[in-house]
């Protein structure tokens, strides 16, 4: 190869060399920003696991106070009608002390309108049962008679009371049901 060819490869090989070169640099610049978005990336995701671990504790503490509050709510779920009832029960014991018959009784009374007062409020009714049609869905028959008075499936009479609370029966009316 003659001098002028060899400076000729040589420059060219020079040119390659320097465009790897710039290429390399490139490419080492590229690698450096990946490596940076890669860190910040990594930061982020490491600010979302924090960030959620805390939610999760608060979550369990809010989880824990709530249960705590139900708990408080059902144990004194009670004391307003208890309270409403030691009443009643203080007026039992007054009449109880009296000696006097016509006294006594006018206690009882008042101490039972007072019972039905609350139960009332509550939401407490009274089943109707007597001279109604019989439902099993309110009235249990306890025995089933002939009677010329009242039409057959109706309540004849109600030996026990029964009891509605909002929309739930409490106790169901035990009857006598016509059968004929």
């Amino acid at each position: 190869m003659t001098d002028e060819n060899k400076s000729e490869t040589e420059v060219e090989t020079q040119d390659e060399q320097e465009e790897v070169l710039d290429e390399l640099a490139l490419k080492d610049e590229e690698i450096a920003k990946l490596k940076e978005d890669l860190e910040k990336q990594e930061a982020e995701t490491q600010e979302y696991i924090s960030l959620s671990q805390r939610l999760q504790a608060d979550f369990e503490n809010f989880k824990k106070i709530t249960e705590r509050q139900n708990k408080e709510i059902i144990k004194f779920a009670n004391e307003n009608i208890i309270k409403e009832f030691l009443d009643c029960y203080e007026d039992f014991g007054r009449a109880l002390e009296v000696e006097d018959d016509k006294n006594l009784r006018e206690g009882i009374e008042l101490t039972y309108n007072k019972f039905k007062d609350i139960l009332t409020k509550e939401g407490v009714e009274e089943i109707k049962a007597k001279g109604e049609k019989f439902d099993l869905n309110k009235h249990e028959a306890l025995m089933v008679q002939e009677s010329d008075d009242v039409e057959n499936g109706y309540v004849i009479e109600e030996l026990m009371k029964g009891y509605m609370y909002k929309d739930k029966v409490l106790k169901y009316s035990k009857v006598i049901v016509c059968k004929k």
